[in-house]
This record gives structure tokens, sequence and C-alpha cells, in this order.
């Protein structure tokens, strides 16, 4: 292997030139890691909502020209000054939101929101110089949330990247680096139903199927599946769903259906939707007394939450969730031997895989809400 430790590398990389155009190959210069930072081979990348809802820039600041990506597997090319932890040739699933192990809430066991690395959309450079470590013929091309990973190579901060088995194969734990994590989190780290519970599931798409995969590893007896579309039902049942309510079928709100079906509410509730009248059902389905729902979804910016405090007085808990509580280069490395271990089924998640070259199907997939995970897979 040719030793590239210290030199800018050309590779190939998909950019977004402008909002919602399709992404084009281009050759890009990668510079090497700086302090802190780490040079990475992606090898398998996935394509998430969030890039998609970036590129087509609505309802946030664009930035372009810009490299999207950031559910992936790679292996370290080359580390910068001050790197200890990770060295050349270690398996990496880079994270868009990271941990630095020093400040506040990485020292806490209940948080994982890094004061440091906590993602930001609008950041376009890296934190070391406020540069970017990309360029073509000397322009710069901006980073998203610390990762672009649609690029055969990408620098990140080393407190982005989670170290994991090198056995486990990069092109189906890579989804674990965003959704799935989160929708698994939010179920056995947040909501923690117990073994026999009943557990409500608003919204069908990877990350709340996701959720439902959590509920079922932690044996839950009914799985009630919330969503829009009907059709999502016979694929959920896959993830241990084991119940459908389609709201739209039913002229009371959707909390007193699940309420009646289910004796009082469910014992536990994961909302992955951003719609704000889930959130608010998701809360109100939950039994009074012992009742937890837990918000994953990402609202609109002027929305607001409106429920009587009655809910809460009567016992019920609501409660919030970024990226599942896991903490990604503590946490993500046992869930990665999780599947390994045949606990987490991550096949099922993947539906369709594209060569590199053809990133943008992957795009028209999830435009057409066709499948779940498209793998990219970098080599092709």
């Amino acid at each position: 292997m040719v030793n590239t430790a210290g030199q800018v590398i050309r590779c190939r990389a998909a950019v977004a030139w402008e909002a919602g155009k399709p992404l084009v190959i281009e050759e890009v210069e990668v510079a090497p890691p700086q302090a802190m930072e780490v040079r990475v081979k992606i090898l398998f990348t996935s394509l998430c909502h969030t890039d998609v809802y970036f590129w087509e820039a609505k309802g946030q600041k664009p930035l372009f020209p810009r490299i999207f990506g950031h559910e992936a597997g790679g292996i370290v090319e080359s580390v910068g000054e001050g790197v200890t932890d990770l060295r050349p040739g270690d398996h990496v699933l880079p994270v868009f939101t990271g941990e630095c192990k020093e400040c506040r809430h990485c020292k806490s066991e209940e948080s994982n929101m890094c004061d440091l690395l906590r993602i930001n959309t609008d950041r376009g450079v890296m934190l070391n110089d406020g540069k970017s470590r990309f360029s073509i013929k000397g322009q710069p091309i901006y980073h998203f949330v610390g990762t672009s990973t649609f690029s055969e190579y990408t620098v990140t901060h080393v407190g982005s990247l989670a170290k994991i088995n090198p056995a486990a194969p990069l092109d189906k734990v890579c989804i674990l680096s965003c959704g799935i994590s989160t929708g698994l989190g939010a179920t056995l780290n947040v909501a923690k139903p117990k073994k026999g519970s009943t557990v409500a599931v608003f919204g069908l798409g990877a990350v709340g199927l996701a959720a439902a995969e959590g509920a079922r590893i932690a044996g839950a007896s009914r799985i009630i599946g919330v969503d829009l579309i009907s059709k999502r039902f016979e694929e959920a049942k896959k993830f241990g769903v084991t119940e459908f309510v389609n709201p739209k079928e039913h002229e009371k709100p959707v909390q007193e259906v699940i309420a009646e079906m289910t004796d009082g509410g469910v014992d536990r509730s994961v909302e992955c939707t951003g719609s704000i009248n889930a959130m608010v059902s998701a809360f109100e389905c939950v039994h009074d007394g012992w009742g937890v729902a837990v918000l994953v979804g990402v609202p609109n910016k002027d929305d607001a939450f409106k429920t009587h405090p009655m809910n809460l007085l009567n016992e019920r808990t609501l409660k919030g969730t970024f990226f599942g509580n896991y903490k990604p280069r503590s946490d993500l490395p046992s869930v990665v031997e999780k599947y390994m271990n045949k606990e987490l089924e991550l096949e099922k998640f993947i539906t369709h895989e594209v060569p590199f070259a053809e990133i943008n199907k992957a795009f028209e997939y999830m435009l057409k809400g066709e499948g779940l995970r498209c793998i990219i897979r970098m080599d092709a």
C-alpha cells in the first residue's frame, strides 16, 4: 500500500454545487489531517434523510458547494498531531455528533451532547483553523456535519469517529452511524420498556423501525405502529410491529384509539416523525401513573408543544433524546457487537445498493419514499 500520510490525496467525491441539483462526481484534493484530526478512507456510505433535507436547502441557510454524507464506514488512512487512540488501519464509523471526552456533557453519565462536537449544520469548515480540507483547483468545498462521507477520503475531528471491531462488515454496520442507532437507542436507552410491556411507535421510516427493533429486543409484548401510510405495516412486521394504526382511518384522535386498544394507554411510546401532532399524540397515548413518551423527530422551528398540565401531573413522563443517548466513541462499539452477536438485525434495513458513480439514484429512491437504506459502494 502506498503511504500517503502527510500528502494531499486526489480522489473522487460527489459534490453538491447547488441546492436540489444532482450531485457531480468530481476529482477533489483532500488535505492531510491537522491536530486532533483524522483522514479516513470511506468504503461504504449510506443516504440519510438529513442529507436530503440540507441538499434541498429548505428552511435553513444554504451552504454550497458542499460534500454531504454522514452515515458511513471506513478505515483510518492517517492521523494528525495529538491523536493517540486511533492509528492507520483502524476501522471506524464517522458520526455527525462527536464526543471530545473532556467537556461537562461528555463527563456526565446522563448526556451525549458534547459541547465541542455537537451537531452543527451551518459550519462547513474544520474547528482547528476554520478552513476546509477539500478543494477543487484551489476552490474550497465545504464540509457537512463534520463528516462529509460522499468522498473516497474525508477528514474529521478524532472525536467524531467510533473505533469498531475490524471483523464487523462495514457495508452493514455503516448504517449504525446515524438513524438506526437513533431509533434503537431512543427505545433501549431512554424509553426502557420492560419485558412484556406495550410500546407505540409513531412513524415507520428507518428511525421508527429501529425504535420498534429496540422494543422487540427489549421483549415488548405488543408493538403498535402508527403511520399515515398503511402499506408500511407489512414491512414493519419484520421489525416486531404487531399492530398498526393509521390516524386517517379514525374519527377520534389517535391517542384515544390507542388508549382503547390498551386498556388506558401504552407503557412506552417513541415518536419518530417530527410532526407536532404526532408528538402530542405520542405523549397523550401513554398510560397514567407510569407511561413514558420519548420524542425523537425534529420539529419545524416555529412548532410549539401543547398539552394539558394534568397529563404530566397524572404521572406521565415526557422525554427527548438526541442520537438515542449514545455517546459515539464510548457506546457505538457495543452496538456493533449487538449486531455481531446476532441480537440486532441490520440486513432488513438495507433495501438498495448502488455504486458511487450512481449516487444520485440513492437520492431518487429516498425522494420517492422507496426503501429504507441505500448503501453506496465507494469502490464502484
